[in-house]
Formats: C-alpha cells, structure tokens, sequence
C-alpha cells in the first residue's frame, strides 16, 4: 500500500472515531512527538516571506495547480 492510501485511511478511520478519549490520545501523541515542531513566525519573517512570494509571482517563478496536482501523483 503507497503512502497517498495510508493516509487517506488513516483520515477516514479518524473521522468515524466517536470516543473522544481515543481521539484525545491521538491527539496527545502527535503533539508530543511531531518531529516537524511548528513555532509561530514573526511579523519580520512573514512580511518577508509575502515580499518573496510575490516577487516570485510577478517573476513567473510559481506552479499552477494542474502543475503541481502532476507533481505530486509521484510523491
């Protein structure tokens, strides 16, 4: 089974789960152990990334969606 399907089942199960304390216990361990740990940015580091994006935009440097919807069947 590819990782796009396992996913995919995954979000399913989790969204017929009715008991809330297994949810809250899937929810404790993503949070607890989510090696992608996200801190908010600053207003520095996000009007920065908005100048870059669109610089990039007018500059023609983006994806479309088609674009990237080909992209990532390889994923």
């Amino acid at each position: 089974m590819d990782m796009k399907t396992r996913k995919l089942n995954l979000i399913s199960y989790l969204a017929h789960i009715q008991d809330e304390t297994i949810l809250d216990k899937i929810e404790k361990y993503i949070l607890e152990n989510n090696e992608f740990k996200v801190k908010p940015l600053s207003v520095k580091e996000l009007l920065n990334r908005i100048e870059i994006s669109e610089k990039d935009f007018k500059n023609k440097k983006f994806k479309t969606q088609t674009e990237l919807e080909i992209m990532s069947e390889n994923w």
